[in-house]
């Protein structure tokens, strides 16, 4: 029901002659993967709902990447029962779950669990994973295999990172809200984090670059604090601007990348 579907995670897949497949996180009327055919071939690009995948009780996810034979891995940040508050506190609350053509229902990766996992990418060859932690502040990278292995991973990142996107020369981009802030305070990990209080406050934000081989990065563009638009949470960069989004907002925004 169109209606009652609520969006979330984004994945579009390009195929040929304008033909694309998006996968999007959907809630609202159920918790799944609905998958569109989308065609660019005209002049207003037009969705076409193919079928779902659903998430494993019902559990909500939050971000999707495919592969190129249709497979899908899919993050579910909580598990029943677990909080935001035992993810900061450092407790494994979520993992990420795949799904393959023919498969009857998704099934969680071993290897990957992890406090409040978030953002997903995988590499172009399809041998890595690429997943956010925003309960360690980190992005690590993983083989695709199940059950997985941590191959590498940068350390702790000054800012709480949250979607994660590869841009067109293979680079991870992921943004989050500092960790730092003179106004609001230090983002404590312990199991007091109330995450009504962290959105409530305003912060600075960083956009954040990684180099997938190493996981080195650098900051490809920051912001001040900004009642107008707060709560950032990813960004696309896109003909040397980056496009930024927020989980408490009505909007976008764009800047130029340092």
């Amino acid at each position: 029901d169109p209606e009652s579907l609520v969006t979330h995670g984004l994945n579009l897949r390009p195929g040929q002659d304008g033909q694309s497949t998006l996968y999007v996180v959907g809630h609202g009327g159920r918790e799944a993967i609905e998958v569109f055919g989308v065609d660019a071939s005209g002049a207003t690009p037009m969705l076409t709902w193919i079928g779902c995948v659903m998430t494993p009780g019902a559990m909500e996810a939050n971000s999707v990447a495919s592969f190129e034979d249709g497979s899908l891995v899919v993050t579910i940040p909580l598990e029943r029962g677990k909080t935001v508050s035992d993810a900061l506190a450092g407790d494994n609350t979520g993992a990420v779950y795949s799904w393959s053509p023919g498969d009857k229902a998704m099934r969680k990766v071993e290897g990957t669990e992890l406090p409040y996992a978030n953002g997903i990418e995988v590499s172009a060859d399809g041998n890595e994973i690429y997943v956010v932690s925003s309960g360690l502040f980190t992005v690590g990278a993983y083989s695709n295999s199940n059950p997985a292995r941590l191959l590498r991973s940068t350390g702790p990142l000054g800012f709480i990172p949250d979607n994660l996107h590869m841009d067109e020369n293979g680079r991870l981009i992921t943004a989050g809200l500092n960790v730092e802030s003179d106004t609001c305070g230090t983002v404590i990990r312990t199991r007091e984090f109330s995450l009504e209080e962290f959105a409530a406050c305003p912060r600075p934000y960083t956009v954040w670059e990684i180099e997938p081989k190493s996981m080195q990065g650098r900051a490809l563009a920051t912001g001040p604090a900004d009642k107008r638009f707060s709560n950032i949470t990813m960004a696309v960069p896109m003909n040397g601007q980056v496009w930024i989004g927020t989980f408490a907002g009505d909007r976008v925004a764009y800047q130029d990348v340092n």
